[in-house]
């Protein structure tokens, strides 16, 4: 239970109807196999005690007799157990009948939660045999018996921060005011519901996206456990269809017609920062609930089974990330084309270096031109050539301006940058950062100049990578007249240079492409090697963008602390870096994030296009000389 993971579970258990005895017995096992596993949090089906399809038979006293006999039965058999268990039975009180989930822990029965809301339809036709349990206060399930009964019911752990669960049951979720919105304005982060939902062609589909949706309307983790193989199919057929939910992501899911024990890890201290992010998520308590506290014997080490985005910025499925780029073009041509109108301008400049970067400042450039009805030709495509740039990269920027119709312009810069280390007393030999950033500002100040000259904008290339890590000269790269850029991170770049060759219909425009994706991230910004090639790689000085990219998103989007962005990590890139390499890295990313905060409180304006954004104006309102010693301190924790 570190970092806020806790292991949960979802259990369908073949079951034989009315049989509770036999019932009880395969119940236990399940529970006690999911605690040896590990699981905190154990859900089992609606009246699987008994079975669900009982039907007339809950009016048996027989029937609630033995079911209540096996409960009691259940909780003694598991007593040396840690995890809280639901599980669902029919039972009496003040002569009327509940379809109620009963809540134990070590043993002991913590609560009884009734169903709310009631069917009275074909195939669940419960209302002939179940009254509603919305609005009873709670109380003693009966006179000798002073658990608690009640739909408004919390069960908080009192030694897992943040960790209150509460319970609904199959058609709670169905209806339009769920008792878990309740449940969850009134502090549960865990929603459980036990559940026994038949099958029906496209039903499997529905139940995931209300699962999904409703984790991510109220913020939650949502664990959904239903009734399966052995309930009568007298009628209907039951598949025992399990999910577990955690803000909008399904986790886990189990395939139709399998029994079994669904698994996997929840995340309490991430929906609590999600909580926490959401101004509109206001906590509200206007029925009075009843806090039942529960502790965890054994507070070990979550063992993570969940896994995590490689590429958090970048879908893995093929057909999401084709729809995803060509979104993302859309809002940065979009953005531009709004700039391009409102300042009246006809003309846009942009560097373009025959990088990544550049590459897609051109593209999206080329479609705000396009839907603006402008000629291609008002595109002033600029290559300043200096001390670092290479044939190759040249060539391609010569050829992409052309295959894109716009006008290049060459300016080779060296004579100016060489002029202006002579007046500032820059010796030319000593490559240090004077050498390099001077470089750099040469080219705004072409850029800057030539946009003037002829009424035009100056297109920013920076990407949300470099700006994270602060890899852009201060007054150089670093500025622009609008960065259509500053919402894409390095590891998107690619995909959406990659999208732009294989649907452009352009031999020429895709070949070119093709090169510029598999030529090397530099900022050529040193002389090159002996054999012509480039002498400068970005991620042997700074790291893999892929691993910062990581970093960000998981800092960013979910707040995790550092120990746990390492943790998640070393397990997500086992096998291609060495643990020690993921904490070097991750060391130089939180020290370059606070120490280069400066370069973004100045940021020109640009289009966000995802979840994680760093602008000074929105995402990210942080003081420039903000200090990172508590987050470094902690990584130096682990090296230790």
């Amino acid at each position: 239970m570190v970092d806020g993971f806790i292991k949960v579970a979802a259990a369908t258990p073949k079951i034989k109807v009315a049989d509770t005895a036999y019932n009880a017995q395969e119940i236990t096992n399940m529970i006690l196999e999911a605690d040896s596993a590990g699981a905190k949090i154990i859900v089992l089906p609606e009246l699987c005690i008994t079975g669900y399809t009982c039907s007339d038979l809950f009016l048996q006293d027989k029937l609630l007799q033995e079911a209540k006999k096996e409960l009691y039965h259940i909780a003694e058999n598991t007593k040396d157990t840690d995890a809280l268990v639901f599980v669902g039975l029919p039972i009496e009180r003040e002569q009327k009948l509940y379809n109620a989930a009963a809540v134990i822990k070590s043993g002991e029965i913590l609560a009884f939660v009734p169903k709310e809301k009631i069917p009275s339809y074909a195939e669940f036709y419960e209302a002939r045999h179940f009254a509603s349990g919305n609005g009873i206060v709670q109380g003693a399930a009966d006179s000798n018996d002073e658990v608690p009964f009640g739909t408004d019911i919390l069960f908080a752990c009192d030694n897992v921060e943040g960790l209150v669960a509460a319970c609904e049951i199959c058609e709670d979720v169905w209806s339009a005011n769920t008792p878990g919105t309740r449940h969850a304005l009134a502090g549960a982060d865990v929603i459980v519901n036990l559940s026994a939902s038949n099958d029906l062609v496209g039903k499997d589909t529905y139940r995931q996206e209300l699962v999904k949706a409703t984790s991510a309307r109220l913020l939650s983790a949502y664990i959904y456990a239903s009734a399966g193989d052995g309930e009568s199919t007298q009628d209907v057929v039951y598949s025992g269809h399990n999910i577990i939910a955690e803000n909008g992501t399904v986790l886990a899911e189990s395939k139709p017609f399998t029994t079994g024990i669904l698994y996997t890890d929840i995340d309490i201290q991430k929906l609590r920062m999600e909580r926490r992010r959401m101004t509109t998520f206001v906590p509200e308590n206007d029925r009075p609930y009843l806090v039942v506290s529960f502790h965890y014997e054994k507070k070990e080490k979550t063992e993570l089974t969940r896994t995590f985005y490689r590429t958090p910025f970048v879908p893995t499925d093929k057909n999401t990330r084709t729809k995803r780029c060509e979104q993302i073009l859309s809002i940065q041509a979009n953005g531009l084309k709004k700039r391009l109108e409102h300042t009246n301008a006809k003309t846009a400049v942009i560097g373009i270096s025959g990088g990544l970067d550049s590459t897609l400042a051109l593209l999206v450039t080329v479609r705000a031109f396009d839907a603006l009805g402008l000629e291609r030709n008002a595109i002033k495509a600029v290559t300043m050539p200096c001390f670092g740039t290479t044939d190759r990269t040249f060539d391609n920027a010569c050829k992409l301006a052309k295959a894109c119709g716009a006008e290049l312009i060459e300016v080779d810069i060296k004579k100016a940058v060489l002029q202006h280390f002579e007046d500032i007393g820059q010796n030319s030999d000593d490559h240090d950062v004077t050498y390099e950033n001077g470089q750099a500002r040469e080219r705004t100040q072409v850029l800057m100049d030539l946009a003037n000259k002829i009424n035009g904008l100056v297109i920013g290339t920076g990407d949300m990578s470099e700006l994270a890590l602060g890899w852009a000269t201060y007054n150089g790269d670093h500025m622009s007249m609008y960065g259509v850029n500053v919402g894409v991170p390095k590891t998107l770049v690619r995909h959406l240079v990659q999208y732009y060759a294989d649907t452009c219909n352009h031999q020429e425009m895709t070949a070119v492409l093709l090169d510029v994706i598999d030529t090397p991230v530099s900022p050529e910004l040193l002389p090159p090697e002996s054999n012509g090639k480039i002498s400068q790689k970005t991620e042997d000085l700074v790291g893999p963008y892929e691993l910062h990219d990581f970093f960000l998103y998981y800092m960013l989007r979910c707040s995790y602390p550092p120990s746990k962005v390492y943790r998640i990590a070393v397990q997500t890139f086992k096998g291609e870096y060495d643990a020690d390499v993921i904490l070097k890295w991750l060391k130089t990313f939180y020290r370059r994030f606070f120490a280069q905060q400066f370069k973004r409180s100045c940021l020109p304006d640009g289009p966000k296009v995802g979840s994680v954004a760093l602008s000074p104006r929105g995402d990210l309102r942080m003081p420039s000389d903000a200090c990172a010693r508590i987050w470094l301190d902690e990584l130096e924790q682990i090296s230790k």
